[in-house]
């Protein structure tokens, strides 16, 4: 194969092997666009249609006509279940979780393989768009999306620091400006929706919006505030009956609700942090009336902020809603909400710290809901965020979707979970997941398409749904779970056909059952950290040229944070032409023979970013065996040979 006509192949391979998905142009008409809502700590039963004294019309609107998933599923904590989200696999799989002996968890950074939803989107034709909470690792740019605001301040939902659009970082926003977070993350999204209206109607979009709200800190305008001040003062006791109540008549869920486990306080123990919030502040869900008059009044002066930051999560996604009938694309649009924990029991002080005497849900305070009002807000269920109890990891889902989901008012008792969003939304949008040629240390998804319980309740044949966070675990097969405090607790096991609740504990009266579904716990574990810890083969960097993988000539593709080489490869002499985001540019690392230049991508980054320029494509003789002696340069293409810029 001659010099020029290799080097165009070379082209195809990088081109065509980044997606494992055919393109398609144009949006067909049964090719929906897609909405993802994402809050963040929310309470299984905070919304109004899932039982919750909160007004939330407009998400009950989407609800009565859509589907309300009662048996929905998370992974208990915030990057974890982003990871899962929009990459189809359990965090753990992708590095996005802590697995022992493998760089993981908030840090952990994900294998080549495992891309991002927008990516696949992209080959499709669709247009990607994010607005708010990241918390994913890389950029959301370099990551299929085209337009960005990402919020990276958790700390202050009146004046953040640290935010960045289209991956530039901007100003921090001044104190007493009219900012406030769940706003800014809605216009972001209604913008990209007008600028897609005016300039790509022809193509189908998706909108990823990740509101911060209404994680701690609670933060919300005084307007917003004051239409719930008064509503929590009858405490948490009785208004969690007042939930079950509701939840029982929905059909939500039915069974026994347990009473709140007093002795069960926030996951991490912060003593100082706890004694500079006064002493109103509690940390365990105390009975209501043994609180004093002014901790009541404290407490629920707590919660009507919370309750004010879903109030106004919910008429932005109102603001949202209106701006796709606008458009003309309510019809066609599959709107799906989701949060991506329970809600949560912790109880810290960041960000700019809490000032007393600052009225509760102003910027000047730091306070948490805690573990009292968090057993409100998940009820009827047990624990709470980080926890993988019911408490921490079921989640209310909506689907909405007037062309295509014709069963409106209607519950699905089907389980899902996290993983199963990405096949849904590729079958809808007309691709495979995965195709034939995708890479062999990609394992099999482990999520399945919920596109069938659009139409009926229906078993989709899954084996097994599998947790671990912070050493709690947990494992569901069929109606029956297996569940564990810690990494030294006893294995429990609940029917949640029976007790969706958890209250009775069954694991002395099947412990067969529960050793049998231990192990395949076990199993999975293990097989997810095999995954996380696989180094892609040779056969996968160069799959349409597999002789290749002795060649002297080594061809890679990089994010805009640099030249990323995969796991696992080492450079020996080989010059690399490397593609930076969409500042495409050549780079040949030539290096004496003999010399030691084993390294990972990361080790020659500041090298590639300090020649952006000027660069010429080089290709190196082929070797039939890189062990053997590599010629000190490559050889330089003349002047005839030199490629275009691709």
């Amino acid at each position: 194969m001659n010099l020029r006509r290799k080097l165009g192949w070379i082209l195809i391979a990088l081109l065509g092997t980044g997606s494992f998905l055919t393109a398609l142009a144009g949006k067909p008409a049964d090719r929906p666009n897609v909405v993802l809502i994402l809050a963040d700590d929310l309470g299984f039963s905070d919304l109004g249609c899932y039982g919750g004294e909160i007004p939330t019309p407009h998400l009950d609107a989407l609800a009565s006509g859509g589907l309300r998933y009662t048996q929905f599923y998370n992974t208990a904590r915030c990057w974890p279940s982003r990871a899962a989200a929009l990459s189809g696999f359990y965090a753990q799989q992708v590095r996005r979780d802590a697995v022992p002996g493998v760089p993981s968890g908030t840090n952990g950074k994900r294998p080549s393989w495992a891309k991002l939803l927008p990516e696949y989107l992209k080959t499709l034709g669709y247009r990607s768009y994010h607005s708010g909470k990241w918390h994913v690792d890389g950029k959301p740019l370099a990551n299929g999306f085209e337009r960005s605001y990402r919020l990276d301040d958790h700390d202050r939902y009146f004046a953040p620091r640290f935010h960045s659009e289209d991956d530039v970082a901007l100003e921090p926003v001044p104190t007493n400006s009219n900012y406030y977070a769940t706003t800014a993350i809605a216009d972001h999204a209604i913008r990209c929706l007008k600028e897609h209206a005016t300039q790509f109607q022809d193509r189908p979009f998706f909108s990823f919006v990740a509101f911060t709200a209404p994680h701690f800190p609670v933060q919300a305008p005084a307007s917003d505030v004051e239409r719930h001040r008064n509503r929590y003062l009858s405490g948490w006791d009785q208004l969690r009956e007042e939930r079950w109540n509701r939840i029982q008549s929905s059909g939500v869920v039915s069974g026994t609700l347990p009473p709140i486990e007093r002795e069960i306080g926030p996951p991490y123990d912060f003593p100082d942090a706890l004694k500079s919030l006064g002493a109103n502040e509690v940390n365990r869900p105390l009975p209501w009336g043994e609180l004093s008059s002014s901790q009541r009044r404290f407490q629920a002066d707590k919660m009507a902020v919370h309750a004010a930051m879903v109030d106004r999560m919910d008429q932005e996604i109102g603001r949202i809603v209106r701006q796709l009938q606008t458009m003309g694309h309510f019809e066609d649009t599959l709107i799906l909400f989701l949060s991506d924990n329970g809600a949560s029991a912790e109880m810290m002080v960041r960000g700019d710290g809490h000032h007393p005497d600052a009225l509760c849900g102003t910027g000047a305070t730091f306070l948490s809901i805690g573990p009292g009002w968090s057993s409100l807000a998940n009820t009827p269920f047990r624990r709470h965020k980080t926890w993988v109890h019911e408490g921490g990891i079921a989640t209310p889902f909506i689907a909405h979707w007037p062309q295509g989901i014709t069963h409106h008012g209607a519950l699905r008792k089907t389980p899902g979970h996290l993983i199963d969003l990405v096949p849904t939304v590729l079958e809808l949008a007309g691709g495979n997941w995965p195709e034939k040629d995708h890479p062999p240390e990609m394992p099999k998804p482990p999520g399945l398409s919920l596109v069938r319980t659009f139409a009926q309740d229906t078993d989709l044949k899954r084996e097994a749904l599998w947790w671990q966070h912070e050493g709690n675990r947990a494992l569901r097969e069929g109606d029956w779970k297996i569940v564990a405090t810690g990494v030294n607790s006893a294995w429990e096991l609940y029917n949640l056909a029976q007790d969706r609740s958890e209250t009775i504990n069954l694991a002395s009266k099947h412990p067969e059952r529960v050793l049998a579904m231990a192990a395949r716990w076990e199993s999975m574990t293990a097989s997810h950290r095999t995954t996380a810890t696989t180094r892609p083969s040779a056969s996968s960097l160069f799959p349409l040229f597999p002789e290749w993988k002795h060649s002297a000539s080594l061809f890679v593709l990089t994010t805009p944070d640099g030249a990323d080489l995969p796991d696992g490869v080492t450079l020996e002499s080989f010059p690399l032409l490397v593609r930076l985001g969409r500042d495409d540019f050549d780079f040949t690392q030539a290096c004496p023979h003999g010399e030691d230049t084993r390294g990972t991508g990361s080790s020659f980054r500041n090298r590639i970013l300090g020649h952006r320029q000027g660069f010429r494509c080089h290709l190196g003789a082929d070797s039939p065996d890189p062990r053997q002696p590599a010629p000190r340069t490559p050889r330089s293409l003349g002047k005839s040979d030199r490629p275009n810029r691709f």
